[in-house]
């Protein structure tokens, strides 16, 4: 978990010009690690959220990046783009994937990283790329912005729904065992 984002080259913007695995705590503003930061959120049981540009994932050490990104509570990414296999493995750790669609960014919404976000609802029926609802709440002034689900498959919905594929296998085998 703490070789998570822990690339020396990587630019997160809410870590004040600071590269490698570093983000800012809100709401206590300090620059922390990433492991430390996603430590206090997890007491806090505040879910987290990513939000990336181009071909998120790429260059990855693929399978360890989701499974870090959900051990350390990440459970949305909003990207302008996915790399193919990362996407899919997000899935597979019970990660929602959403894409921007094309003329959204992190800059043109201007997302400072200190904001509220949430989807008004998740349909029970989830869809393959349905478009859902983000709200986006800076200090009181709401915005919504539509963004694409990058869940492409059918068999992706019913990994999701189970929290990923290993709890997915597991419910299959106790369901095949106890007929």
């Amino acid at each position: 978990m703490r070789g998570t984002f822990a690339n020396v080259r990587i630019k997160n913007k809410m870590a004040e010009e600071r590269e490698g695995g570093f983000t800012k705590h809100i709401p206590s503003s300090s620059i922390l690690p990433i492991y430390d930061a996603s430590e206090l959120y997890h007491k806090s049981k505040t879910p987290l959220i990513i939000f990336a540009g181009e071909d998120y994932g790429m260059g990855s050490s693929r399978d360890w990046a989701a499974k870090g990104s959900s051990l350390l509570g990440v459970r949305v990414v909003v990207a302008k783009s996915f790399e193919r296999i990362h996407r899919s493995n997000l899935i597979g750790m019970g990660v929602l994937p959403m894409q921007f669609q094309i003329n959204d960014s992190v800059d043109s919404l201007k997302i400072k990283g200190d904001e509220l976000f949430s989807f008004d609802h998740l349909p029970d029926e989830l869809k393959p790329k349905d478009i859902l609802t983000l709200t986006i709440d800076q200090a009181g002034v709401k915005k919504q912005v539509k963004l694409i689900l990058r869940i492409d498959t059918p068999i992706e919905v019913e990994y999701y729904k189970h929290g990923g594929i290993m709890p997915y296998v597991l419910r299959q085998i106790i369901q095949t065992s106890s007929k």
